[in-house]
């Protein structure tokens, strides 16, 4: 009983028309959709050169801390931890084609992290959130979706590079061919399967249907590696089962905590890594938290978010916190909505989720186990959650429609979710604008518009 008013003092359980039961259920549901982030970050980050096992732990109190932080300065029942797309820009981008070094890149997040505090404690953040556009809410976490997947089959090696049509589909014939189907395609191969088996379990509306998916892929893989289909060559493709010989103990966060670089904090170089982690952090956090929302309905009918102050406080913290750690930018995760499907209404839910993700520390073998052809199925329907958003633009308008639609395909066709809001925007105020529509546009939506332009002139 005590415990009962305890959460009533602190959530407002019968104002927002919940209970105990309820919330717990719904952040026990809200960890197993997004348990996944605990496989799938130490393999994305670990392609930075990251130790994986640090980038675990990293990414486990990264995700607790922040997501109780956002019960705390918000009462929403919103889970974070660090970000798809957000992970996939870290170690592909700025390290994998810019050069520069995890460490460096850490040190930008952590500043970018401390300037976000700063504009979250103002209203600059809440006014872009409330400046953009319904539609291009929409595009934007459709866009993220078709993003996250398009991640998802490049990790799987479903889609690889091709010279004549830039990207393509696996060839199972060649792999046949040149030997590489017990390695390569038998990989492939899985992770169709696997989008099947987490579909079907959505389908039958099975409670952390993701979470399975990876692991009855994973567990097919290795029904592979005993019987032989799978054959680990010990360099690209390794072997399927957990690595117990340390029993249970949490991996070491050494490798990475405050391995923050600030040497070169003061150049040229520098500064144009953290304008760049700036700008994608700002529009993918608004974008990512835009999808929570609207896939939660917790938006007003002026599509704004209540409370939204504590919301980006939270997330610009967590970032701050995560960087310290040793993980790529933190914030709010879609797959909060699943919590919410089930009734979750207040911050105790984002309480439970956070307990889990503590005790999660102690599973570290079975997580860093789960290979990427297990966790791609699970980024793909990801995306086919996220990309459910376009049906709620209205094409009969083009000058809404077709900046959202530019949106929408800058993301996964540039492989970047701040060029599509880049354009999107610009877009969206030159159409409106030419079309005699200008009442419809904000005077924050032309001052972004101005700003992304000069962002393509002089950057």
């Amino acid at each position: 009983m005590k415990e009962q008013t305890l959460c009533e003092k602190l959530f407002h359980l019968k104002e927002n028309g919940t209970n105990v039961k309820t919330e717990v259920i719904a952040g026990v549901t809200t960890f197993m959709t997004m348990a996944y982030i605990l496989a799938v970050n130490p393999s994305i980050l670990s392609a930075a050169g990251m130790d994986s096992g640090a980038v675990f732990t990293a990414t486990a109190l990264a995700a607790c801390a922040a997501t109780i932080m956002m019960a705390a300065f918000s009462n929403y029942p919103f889970a974070l931890a660090p970000g798809m797309g957000l992970n996939a820009y870290f170690a592909f981008t700025v390290v994998g084609q810019m050069g520069y070094s995890w460490e460096m890149a850490l040190a930008a997040v952590f500043i970018e992290g401390l300037i976000f505090i700063l504009l979250s404690l103002t209203n600059v953040r809440e006014a872009i959130f409330n400046a953009i556009p319904m539609p291009l809410k929409y595009a934007v976490s459709a866009g993220i979706g078709l993003y996250i997947a398009l991640i998802g089959l490049e990790n799987a090696g479903v889609v690889v590079g091709n010279e004549s049509t830039l990207i393509a589909m696996f060839s199972f014939k060649t792999s046949l061919a040149d030997g590489t189907f017990s390695t390569a395609g038998i990989t492939v191969l899985l992770t169709l399967i696997g989008v099947l088996i987490t579909a079907f379990l959505m389908i039958k509306k099975v409670k952390g249907n993701i979470l399975w998916g990876i692991f009855i892929t994973w567990a097919l893989g290795i029904i592979c590696q005993f019987i032989g289909l799978y054959q680990p060559d010990g360099v690209d493709y390794a072997s399927l089962l957990p690595d117990f010989s340390k029993g249970f103990s949490i991996p070491s966060l050494a490798p990475t905590f405050m391995h923050m670089d600030f040497s070169r904090v003061f150049s040229l170089d520098f500064l144009v890594i953290m304008f760049a982690f700036l700008f994608v952090d700002v529009f993918d956090t608004l974008g990512t938290l835009i999808g929570v929302a609207s896939k939660a309905d917790m938006l007003d009918k002026d599509g704004k978010l209540p409370r939204i102050r504590g919301a980006l406080l939270a997330d610009a913290v967590g970032t701050a916190v995560g960087a310290v750690l040793g993980t790529s930018t933190t914030t709010t995760f879609v797959e909060s909505a699943s919590g919410v499907a089930e009734g979750g209404r207040t911050g105790l839910t984002s309480i439970v989720t956070a307990i889990l993700f503590g005790l999660a520390l102690f599973l570290s073998p079975i997580f860093l186990a789960i290979p990427s052809f297990a966790t791609a199925p699970a980024l793909i329907i990801v995306g086919f959650l996220m990309i459910s958003s376009i049906v709620k633009i209205d094409f009969d308008s083009p000058t809404d429609a077709v900046p959202a639609f530019i949106t929408l395909i800058a993301m996964p066709f540039m492989y970047s979710i701040s060029e599509g809001i880049a354009l999107g925007v610009i877009s969206y105020v030159v159409l409106n604008l030419i079309s005699g529509k200008a009442k419809k546009i904000t005077p924050l939506m032309y001052v972004l518009a101005i700003l992304f332009v000069l962002k393509y002139i002089l950057v």
